[in-house]
């Protein structure tokens, strides 16, 4: 299984972008899946996450900016970054829990994404 994640970049304060990952492979189902970040200097945290049942979390400090949604028939999860502020600068990464077709369940993380908010 892999995850690919597009869509980083370089944006300017108050603006927005979108990220999306693909998830790829012997798939049987996801279970969770979501978006994690670390900026420079900092630990690993969550972003948000959203449930095969379609339930989402947000971390707070993202809470009515960013939006998480995901296709399950192309298995891929979107994130929409609105009203982005310096503070969202860093390397953003995909993460799923995934039923693979033998019936085991595994994490997965994706390659990161560079997403830089200039002020």
């Amino acid at each position: 299984v892999q995850l690919q994640a597009f869509g980083g970049g370089l944006v300017h304060s108050g603006g927005f972008l979108r990220l999306s990952c693909a998830a790829s492979g012997n798939i049987f189902r996801i279970d969770v899946i979501g978006w994690y970040r670390q900026a420079p200097g900092k630990e690993r945290e969550l972003v948000a996450t959203i449930t095969s049942g379609g339930s989402e979390n947000y971390a707070d400090s993202v809470k009515g900016r960013f939006t998480i949604s995901r296709d399950n028939a192309k298995n891929t999860v979107y994130l929409q970054m609105n009203s982005l502020k310096p503070e969202d600068t860093a390397d953003y990464y995909c993460n799923a829990d995934i039923t693979v077709v033998s019936g085991l369940r595994f994490a997965y993380w994706g390659q990161g994404t560079l997403v830089t908010v200039s002020s």
